[in-house]
């Protein structure tokens, strides 16, 4: 049942400058998903509809205007958690795809709220990342309880199944943007794994390369000019940077926290969320964030063997009351942190809250963001565990 409520507006404070090039960015305004009981997962967009989508801990997707934040609809049918949703579905910009702990990868056609396609691992395995590429782009790829998964997106059939590179469940999988036919797997056993996905897939023949990074991976992203190096944050809070042609770690932050922390005098940073890439002008952000809920963009100097993590340079405050769990900014100009239209981007946190941040805190905030259509207060407890590898 959907209840007709306005959702507070609300200013952000001016928050300690940690350094005399940090920025402190208003807050346009906040939307409560669910009264502040469920917590937000992930955040995804969709330029070419304006619109947002957001998993949340009660297994559902709601679908927000990014332009008016106004509540569009929302789909259900994964009976557990969420563990991510993409717009990048090849030729299909109204379709967002979804992996779930219920074994499944669901696509929904975001203008009607239906399922689409369905995928299922044929067994009690749970998926917790997917990539579309390949050399035909048709290859969809999934990552699982120590397998890799293969289905050819246009038939929706079964065409691989890795399962000697990872030992532990498979975090994340990642096409390589410039090269489809590469795929980058990390795992809760500490590696990364680099496939040649072109022709019959196998472990024996088609792995490349063995990274291991020594901790349980959490997150992975390309950066550089030719999408050549990595970025690895994980479960445990520590960043590194890597060549992956190589396979070769270039840069290790063990305390990367620590190092955060110090580049500025707010509280100190509890974890990290994120990491944000500007291939304008070759510009590498960690996201740190407190248990209070204020974030930190703090640069990565990447362009020495020593590496360096310098202060932040914008500083989200006031938005939340607790762990944020997703940041979406949005496209970055050249020299400068990401901004459209004064718009920043937006959080989504354990405190159920999805929040809009302005790029010049001088820009008032308004009521255009308000959300006319909140989901009634669940009975259910969630009990989730930040430390929880997913």
């Amino acid at each position: 049942m959907e209840a007709s409520m306005e959702v507070d507006v609300e200013n952000s404070g001016a928050a300690s400058d940690s350094s005399p090039s940090s920025k402190c960015l208003g807050l346009k305004n906040t939307i409560h998903t669910n009264f502040g009981e469920d917590y937000v997962f992930q955040i995804a967009s969709c330029q070419e509809t304006s619109s947002l989508a957001v998993s949340l801990s009660s297994n559902a997707i709601k679908f927000y205007s990014s332009a008016t934040g106004q509540f569009i609809g929302e789909c259900k049918g994964h009976s557990a958690t969420i563990h991510e949703v993409s717009f990048s579905i090849p030729g299909h910009s109204n379709a967002l795809g979804s992996c779930s702990s219920d074994g499944t990868v669901r696509v929904w056609d975001t203008r009607a709220f239906k399922q689409v396609s369905l995928l299922r691992t044929g067994s009690s395995q749970e998926i917790f990342s997917f990539s579309f590429g390949g050399s035909s782009g048709n290859l969809l790829a999934a990552g699982s309880n120590a397998q890799i998964l293969f289905w050819d997106w246009r038939h929706g059939k079964l065409g691989a199944c890795l399962e000697e590179s990872h030992m532990d469940d498979v975090t994340q999988v990642r096409f390589v943007p410039s090269q489809q036919s590469k795929l980058i797997s990390s795992s809760v056993d500490g590696l990364m794994c680099l496939f040649d996905t072109d022709g019959q897939i196998d472990d024996d023949d088609h792995l490349e390369s063995v990274m291991n990074v020594g901790t349980s991976v959490a997150k992975v992203g390309f950066f550089g000019e030719m999408n050549q190096r990595l970025w690895c944050l994980t479960h445990i809070e520590t960043l590194s940077i890597w060549d992956w042609r190589e396979s070769a770690r270039q840069i290790n932050f063990e305390e990367a926290r620590s190092l955060a922390s110090d580049k500025w005098n707010l509280d100190q940073i509890d974890y990290f969320v994120d990491c944000h890439y500007s291939g304008a002008d070759d510009r590498l952000w960690v996201i740190g964030g407190t248990s209070s809920g204020t974030l930190g963009y703090f640069p990565i100097n990447h362009q020495v063997p020593s590496g360096g993590i310098g202060p932040a340079e914008a500083i989200l405050e006031g938005g939340h009351s607790g762990v944020v769990r997703t940041v979406l900014p949005v496209s970055c100009t050249r020299g400068n942190l990401p901004r459209n239209n004064g718009i920043f981007g937006w959080t989504g946190g354990e405190d159920g809250r999805l929040c809009c941040w302005l790029s010049d805190k001088s820009l008032e905030a308004n009521r255009s963001w308000a959300s006319s259509a909140l989901v009634m207060k669940s009975q259910k407890i969630h009990k989730l565990n930040r430390r929880n590898p997913y």
